[in-house]
């Protein structure tokens, strides 16, 4: 076996340049488009692919329909407060999984030893992981969170700002917390199970209003599983601006890049290459 050395490897840093910075940008563009054109080659699966995926949100849609005819507040949730909780968390899941998809696939790379495939390659190892695979049933959750914000959003201009905040939070939080939990291969071997588990606790707990939860499940929704953060976004941002909500969330989310990046780069100086040969387009 042979180990890396993290000497050789191309941090993000070294992409400063403007020059540099602008074929870095070239180079994730060229990547979407070529995880696209490879979705887009059987078109009839990929649209059945995400019409599921659309199709799965909406049933959860209606079964809370359903509950506010019947209970017009849950707890001091209304009905469009709800609707907005399911725009910001598939939509933020979405955009991850659409345009950083292989974030749930890096313990298996670790475990497996693929990542040599990208060690190989001047590019920042773990963001040219990332853009390497693109989950088509995501862009079905993008679709979705599009038509439920049309459908219940606030469409002024401040709405749409809000909105996009909230999408932008809520991506980070799902990409970085599923890069940390994934970089647990570098120290445990194979934490397949386990980094799903985790990453699988926080995609179900964002799809249900913080008020339900009480003491501890509470504390665990905005501590280790930070799912609280996207899960109260549409109280506490697109209803109304909570200030100390709001620079509490963008912390945390500032803690999970910082954590992912560093944690996952810290972890390459332990890889053990798995001496594979492959060629990528």
């Amino acid at each position: 076996m042979l180990m890396v050395d993290s000497r050789k490897l191309t941090p993000i840093s070294e992409f400063n340049q403007p020059g540099k910075f602008g074929r870095l940008l070239r180079f994730v563009w060229q990547c979407w488009k070529l995880n696209l054109a490879g979705a887009m080659e059987f078109r009839m699966s990929f649209f059945l692919t995400a019409g599921m995926m659309i199709i799965n949100n909406v049933v959860w849609i209606v079964f809370w329909g359903l509950y506010f005819g019947r209970f017009q507040v849950l707890n001091g949730w209304e009905l469009q407060d709800v609707m907005m909780l399911w725009a910001v968390a598939a939509g933020g899941f979405g955009v991850m999984a659409t345009f950083f998809g292989n974030a749930m696939r890096i313990s298996n790379l670790i475990s497996t030893g693929q990542l040599d495939i990208y060690l190989t390659q001047p590019k920042p190892v773990l963001l040219h992981v990332l853009i390497s695979r693109m989950s088509v049933s995501a862009i079905g959750d993008v679709l979705f969170a599009l038509l439920i914000y049309v459908s219940f959003g606030d469409k002024s201009m401040i709405g749409f700002i809000k909105f996009g905040l909230a999408m932008l939070l809520s991506t980070l939080i799902f990409l970085f917390f599923t890069v940390i939990v994934n970089c647990l291969a570098f120290w445990l071997g194979s934490a397949d199970g386990l980094s799903f588990q985790l990453y699988n606790g926080l995609l179900t707990f964002t799809t249900y209003p913080t008020s339900i939860f009480r003491g501890m499940g509470k504390i665990v929704l905005f501590t280790v599983l930070p799912a609280g953060f996207i899960s109260y976004l549409p109280i506490g941002l697109l209803r109304q601006v909570d200030i100390p909500y709001i620079s509490g969330a963008i912390a945390v989310t500032s803690l999970l890049c910082f954590g992912g990046i560093y944690l996952f780069y810290t972890g390459l100086r332990r890889y053990a290459s798995g001496n594979m040969m492959g060629l990528r387009r």
